[in-house]
């Protein structure tokens, strides 16, 4: 199931029958997709249909077995991972991916000098110390964590820790943002702050999210797509996929309320 998307909306990210093997286990078995500015598109499964390592692929950590990786219409399958995030795709991860003993703005200081290609010596660094902090602040700004920006990372409670690390992203100048389950091991209260945080963010970025909390999906989710042992099962709004029996079936199973 396709669903029609307004044609004002630019194609940033599109994949085009992509597969990875290992060996004789297909994780990704010819998976079609497109994801588009200034929305957000969640990505749903049961364990080991392929999410994660989708998302590995969009941001090059995986080079496909076959198929393509389009960004705007430029096949960049083949290119270096750190080039993925030279040409703007952001990458988050399941697990805190911080540097705890650093402040929030030396993390995000050092994100951008990630993105820019400068050394980690900031003194020698192409860019000034009053550049960095700059784009790290407002990195910071955008996640709420700005009166945070002098604490060091492992004072920060786990809720602020998933702030930083998306401010980390944004802090690389991002066009699209993969999210790899940003509310993984939190409460009611944090979850709602990630939430409140990503319907904000998806008014400016293309944002591919992986998230377990079906009801966070939901409410965030322009797009949905289903993944089922590594293929591609049916993307379309939530409403047409929660009414879809395919769904339901090989999902949840007949009956389950989630949908």
């Amino acid at each position: 199931m396709n669903t029609q998307v307004s044609l004002d909306l630019e194609v940033m990210l599109e994949t085009q029958g992509l597969c990875k093997y290992w060996g004789g286990l297909k994780a990704l078995d010819d998976v079609s997709l497109q994801f588009y500015d200034k929305q957000l598109h969640g990505i749903v499964g049961p364990n080991g249909a392929g999410k994660s390592t989708l998302l590995n692929m969009l941001c090059g950590h995986y080079q496909p077995t076959r198929g393509s990786i389009l960004h705007k219409g430029e096949a960049i399958e083949s290119i270096r991972p750190w080039a993925f995030a030279r040409r703007g795709i952001g990458r988050s991860f399941q697990k805190t991916n911080i540097y705890s003993g650093a402040t929030c703005l030396e993390n995000c200081c050092v994100a951008v000098q990630r993105r820019m290609g400068g050394n980690f010596n900031f003194l020698r660094s192409r860019y000034t110390q009053k550049v960095l902090d700059e784009i790290a602040t407002e990195a910071l700004e955008k996640v709420g964590l700005r009166h945070r920006r002098d604490v060091i990372a492992s004072q920060i409670s786990y809720g602020e820790q998933r702030q930083l690390e998306i401010a980390m992203v944004l802090a690389t100048a991002p066009e699209v943002l993969l999210l790899d389950e940003p509310m993984a091991g939190m409460g009611h209260e944090e979850s709602q702050l990630i939430i409140e945080l990503l319907k904000k963010l998806r008014r400016e970025y293309c944002i591919v999210l992986v998230e377990h909390d079906m009801d966070a999906v939901f409410e965030l989710s322009d797009q949905l797509t289903v993944m089922v042992d590594g293929q591609h099962l049916t993307t379309g709004t939530v409403d047409q996929v929660r009414e879809d029996t395919r769904v339901k079936e090989a999902y949840l199973g007949q009956g389950d309320e989630v949908f």
